[in-house]
């Protein structure tokens, strides 16, 4: 069986593809109250029409694809609410037809719009951990026990019909090789892989990025390799580390420019020098970014301004 890889039609011809922003801090500016291990996962079993909205609303300032609300929903974690396996598959199905539902209002609106993909959040072990470690990595799992963790999920993205997975805000190489192994029971499905790093040249456990790639180049259901969640000054020396290491196409989706505090759980502004994401998207193209975009902090209004920044070029 042959990976699916929407990407390549979207991609052709030197273009590139815009990614969505934020997903829980946009839905915290718009009331909701996310200090919790379920973070904005809590958001589909209280306000899933919110979810909706944003995603509808990323899709308006120019966004191609949208990243489901799956990053911190596990059965693990919906465990620890008294949600059953069931229930929890159910929640996990629930972020795709969110996202889908988004799309197709979109669409009917703009029947000559260019197709817009579903990319099914796959969050890290670290997420579900709610201690900070995705930006560490300093977790160990046997193999077997984190694909058993990871399992459940990607099963349910695939079976609600994401066009693709988003394995995002990876720092741990242990946790991106069961990932790999994992894929291989869904032979079909294809995969971006985003990292957070220690240093433009690390992983966040420390592990060089030449190890990380030579793993994932040449592997046909990995579609694009990039960094995400992390601060705007880091990301170009990232993308030409990353730019030597791999022929794939690179994404980008860092955070606004604010820094996060893994320990108080605050964000903290920093000076303007490194500019906005528009003002460096152009650059991260040039760099070889093809999938481009906004994590935490960023917003609809971001989004927008990198579409026309980029459709300018």
């Amino acid at each position: 069986m042959s990976v699916n890889n929407p990407l390549a039609p979207l991609l052709a011809d030197g273009r590139s593809l815009i990614l969505d922003g934020a997903l829980a801090t946009e839905l915290e500016t718009r009331g909701c109250d996310l200090s919790d291990p379920l973070w904005s996962a809590k958001v589909l079993i209280e306000n899933p029409e919110l979810i909706y909205q944003v995603h509808l609303d990323y899709f308006n300032a120019g966004a191609q694809c949208a990243i489901t609300a799956s990053y911190q929903a596990t059965p693990q974690g919906f465990l620890r609410r008294g949600l059953d396996e069931q229930q929890s598959l159910a929640l996990i199905a629930k972020s795709v037809q969110l996202a889908q539902q988004a799309r197709r209002d979109y669409l009917a609106q703009r029947p000559q719009a260019e197709p817009l993909l579903i990319a099914g959040s796959v969050g890290p072990y670290g997420a579900f951990l709610a201690d900070g470690s995705e930006y560490r990595g300093d977790y160990r799992l046997p193999a077997a026990e984190m694909i058993a963790f990871h399992r459940p999920r990607i099963a349910a993205l695939a079976q609600a019909g994401v066009d693709l997975l988003a394995c995002e805000t990876l720092p741990s190489f242990d946790e991106l090789h069961a990932l790999l192994t994992l894929l291989r029971d869904f032979p079909s499905l294809g995969a971006w892989f985003s990292f957070t790093l220690r240093d433009s040249h690390h992983l966040s456990d420390g592990t060089p990025l030449t190890e990380v790639i030579a793993l994932l180049n040449h592997n046909p259901q990995v579609l694009a390799i990039g960094v995400n969640c992390i601060a705007l000054e880091n990301v170009t020396p990232a993308l030409q580390t990353l730019a030597t290491l791999t022929s794939l196409p690179l994404l980008v989706y860092p955070n606004s420019g604010e820094h996060y505090d893994a320990v108080s759980k605050t964000w903290h502004a920093c000076g303007g020098e490194y500019g906005s994401l528009s003002e460096q998207a152009g650059d991260w193209q040039q760099i070889g970014a093809r999938l481009i975009g906004g994590c935490c902090r960023t917003t609809p209004k971001d989004i927008r301004a990198i579409a026309e920044q980029l459709a300018s070029r």
